[in-house]
């Protein structure tokens, strides 16, 4: 008895107006390109850098990454295009499906660093800005494995189980694990993971995008191993097995020893970013910097503020100083005059006991005078 399962779409073309093909496999991807464009541009804003300037690059990586994407899968599933009764012709038709996420890597690296030479950026510090929106871009990306209904796994018999109706390329309708569904979740966990490390560990120099691309291999190896389609074998693994394994072990490597000889982030991530350049996804960095500049505006307020004070301070201590100063001098005047009036208390004193000496001498000597002329007369008579 059915009880549930996830749907598959009765077809993965749709006429928009009748006129023009609308293939659901082409618009997830286009979806997760803008996504992972948009996204990038606000981490590249927040790290200092100008706005538009991860779309310019993307201009360059987007191509170039699609070519290795279709060129890994090419080359690795050759006999889809070039055994007996295939048509290589198909090869060009990306549009059917068929991306290898190794190639677009690669090559869309090697665009990226044209784009940002041609910018005067480091390629490890926009590549730090754009790995969470590429991870975001292959969870979008992979529904469109579910237009195509492809990719998915063994036999299940769960309440998730896919429901395969195509009988193409040799498709057996029947019910499946949605591998396609299980890897856009694990992505949408690795971008959340990517986020949150960036913020706590401050990674940079490349640390953040070999992060995604460490935590995408380790999910990758065990979703690729519930895959049943055609694929080729070595010493028992799928060949995606086995590439997610290097690539893992490459990228803890690098995150390693790049945090031994580069620690810590990139302090200028686009030489001559001016504080005014920003659009519409910047708006809010915009923001952030009135608000910085408000704050800086206060600060040198409370600054004036604090020096006024300070000044005032100053100016009242000099005028305590001056009164004490003042007081001490009128203390000394008081006390020298209080010296000077002793000193010439005593004068007086002094000169007045030498007057009254004076005038006892001369009172005795008036006595004498008159007792000789009392005596002198007594002889006469």
């Amino acid at each position: 008895m059915e009880i549930a399962y996830i749907p598959s779409p009765s077809r993965g073309v749709y006429e928009l107006f009748g006129v023009i093909p609308l293939r659901g496999y082409a618009f997830c991807i286009i979806i997760g390109v803008f996504v992972a464009v948009w996204l990038g541009n606000k981490r590249w804003i927040a790290r200092g850098g100008r706005p538009g300037t991860v779309a310019d690059v993307a201009v360059w990586a987007v191509p170039f990454g699609l070519v290795g994407g279709r060129l890994y899968h090419v080359i690795t599933d050759y006999q889809l295009y070039f055994s007996e009764g295939q048509d290589w012709v198909d090869a060009f038709k990306i549009w059917e499906g068929g991306l290898g996420i190794w190639g677009a890597i690669a090559f869309g690296a090697v665009g990226a660093w044209i784009g940002c030479r041609s910018r005067g950026v480091p390629l490890p510090a926009w590549a730090d800005a754009l790995a969470p929106g590429i991870a975001l871009a292959q969870a979008i990306g992979r529904w469109g494995n579910w237009f195509n209904q492809e990719l998915y796994g063994r036999e299940t018999d769960l309440p998730w189980a896919l429901h395969i109706t195509s009988t193409t390329d040799g498709r057996v309708p029947g019910y499946y694990h949605p591998t396609f569904l299980y890897e856009s979740l694990w992505c949408i966990g690795v971008a959340v993971l990517v986020i949150w490390a960036d913020r706590r560990f401050k990674l940079g120099h490349g640390r953040a995008f070999a992060l995604y691309v460490a935590a995408y291999c380790a999910g990758r190896f065990w979703i690729e191993a519930m895959r049943v389609d055609e694929a080729h074998h070595f010493l028992g693994m799928r060949l995606n097995e086995w590439t997610s394994i290097v690539v893992f072990l490459l990228a803890v490597l690098y995150i390693v020893l790049s945090a031994r000889r580069r620690p810590g982030r990139e302090e200028v991530v686009e030489p001559g970013a001016s504080d005014g350049d920003t659009d519409d996804d910047g708006a809010a960095v915009k923001l952030d910097k009135k608000s910085e500049d408000e704050d800086s505006e206060t600060k040198d307020s409370e600054d004036k503020k604090s020096d006024a004070e300070k000044s005032e301070a100053k100016t009242s201590e000099a005028k305590t100083s001056g009164a004490k100063t003042s007081e001490a001098k009128t203390s000394e005047a008081a006390k020298s005059e209080d010296e000077d009036e002793k000193e010439t208390a005593e004068a007086d004193s002094e000169s007045g006991s030498g007057s009254a000496e004076s005038e006892t001498a001369d009172s005795s000597s008036s006595v004498e005078a008159k007792d000789e002329e009392a005596e002198s007369a007594a002889k006469k008579a």
